[in-house]
């Protein structure tokens, strides 16, 4: 039997594949931009009929009806990093948090720590050989669909095809639904003054040469625009967005000095706008893996230069790393910033780095603080941390005593913070 024949009996309606989901199933669904978005609509159409059914994912750049307080008896999230569309439900309790370092999802998933019933997934539509690519989620979403009992797939017409470890054959998926819709965009935000200052600090550290590691928002994208003069430089990043599109067809980004995948850029997931997708579809230059390999330090330090840039919500004066929440308010998640800090620290003339604004609320109070807020995570402990950059300067605290690791701080805190904060440190014993 061809492909074709074995593809269309497996198609169906949304209601028909969800009709699979029992009571009591945890459910995984598919991650950032590839987010199923009719299968996760359905299932609120299911709620009389299901209840205790957990749904477990990282961050979705979509909207999660299922969170919503009327459904709290049918579905119960766990996520496993906490995005916008899930947080106010884990503030208020009807909702969960999984800690758990972005290298090491999938082991969750392979090993049964976190077994999955019914996977929920986007894929693009079948090739010439019945192969379907996860596209733009490939991060998470391929360990989890080859580990769940049964998948359900929606094929979506709008889908890009991406190389790599990005493949799962038509006769894995159980229940096809097809679709076509464009997925969820974002467009690149401005980036202030400050953070082009931020920028400027970056890229004069960065040689020619290196391999970088940065996500999505302004610094990434200050970053990026003050390396147009750098050459050869590579890619190997969990998440990445349009920035890189302007810098590979400018020649700055070859990849060719890359001393892991050569000539690649390494990805485990992306998001951006139409024209991130459609420059990534199909092209043999970008290669999309799982995150136990993308994040996993061994092969991040791999790549010689390998430049790590991650950013904090609060940092003490010993140079711990808040990045995760906001006192004892959960926020975001751990991601792969510690993946990234320790592959860069171990990569030959490698660069951990952490970027952040120097102040918060309108400048009204100052990331770099005596003491983390009661309750605040430490996700980059302080014998991990490298270098921090803030508008104001370059800190190393690598070697560093904590008298001399609170002094370097201060200097590249706010002006107007530092007597406030040099006070403290003389309070604590720092200096």
């Amino acid at each position: 039997m061809n492909w074709e024949n074995i593809y269309r009996r497996k198609v169906t309606d949304v209601s028909t594949a969800l009709s699979h989901i029992q009571s009591g199933n945890r459910l995984y669904v598919g991650g950032g931009a590839g987010v199923p978005v009719h299968l996760t609509q359905g299932l609120t159409e299911k709620a009389p009929q299901l209840r205790d059914v957990e749904l477990t994912h990282i961050l979705t750049f979509a909207e999660a009806p299922y969170v919503a307080p009327e459904y709290a008896e049918s579905f119960r999230v766990n996520a496993l990093f906490i995005g916008p569309n899930v947080r106010r439900a884990i503030a208020e309790g009807r909702a969960d948090f999984t800690p758990i370092f972005l290298s090491e999802i999938p082991r969750l998933f392979r090993s049964g720590i976190l077994p999955i019933d019914v996977a929920l997934i986007s894929v693009s539509p079948p090739d010439e050989h019945g192969f379907c690519s996860f596209g733009v989620e490939v991060g998470t979403t391929k360990p989890a669909a080859e580990s769940a009992k049964t998948i359900i797939a929606e094929v979506n017409q709008q889908m890009p095809r991406t190389h790599g470890d990005s493949f799962i054959h038509l006769s894995r998926l159980h229940h096809i639904i097809e679709a076509n819709y464009p997925l969820p965009e974002s467009p690149q935000g401005g980036s202030s003054n400050e953070h082009l200052k931020i920028g400027e600090y970056i890229a004069e550290m960065i040689p020619d040469g290196a391999t970088l590691q940065m996500g999505i928002g302004s610094i990434p994208d200050a970053v990026l625009r003050c390396l147009g003069n750098h050459k050869d430089l590579g890619i190997h990043t969990e998440l990445f967005s349009d920035g890189v599109i302007e810098m590979v067809e400018n020649g700055v980004i070859t990849c060719a000095k890359k001393t892991f995948h050569p000539g690649k850029i390494v990805a485990g997931f992306l998001f951006g706008t139409q024209r991130l997708y459609d420059f990534i579809d199909n092209n043999p230059m970008i290669e999309m893996h799982p995150t136990d390999y993308v994040n996993d330090p061994f092969n991040i330090a791999q790549n010689e230069k390998m430049v790590a840039i991650n950013a904090a919500l609060q940092i003490d004066l010993t140079g711990q790393v808040c990045a995760d929440s906001i006192g004892p308010r959960l926020y975001s998640g751990v991601g792969g910033q510690l993946d990234f800090i320790r592959g860069a620290a171990r990569s030959k003339d490698g660069l951990p780095i952490i970027a952040c604004l120097s102040t918060a609320r309108g400048g009204t109070v100052s990331r770099i603080v005596p003491m983390l807020n009661e309750g605040a995570g430490v996700v980059t402990t302080r014998n991990d941390v490298h270098y921090v950059v803030t508008e104001h300067g370059v800190a190393n605290l690598y070697g560093r005593t904590i008298r001399e690791r609170a002094q370097a701080l201060i200097g590249i805190a706010a002006p107007e913070f530092r007597e406030e904060l040099t006070a403290a440190a003389r309070q604590l014993g720092f200096i």
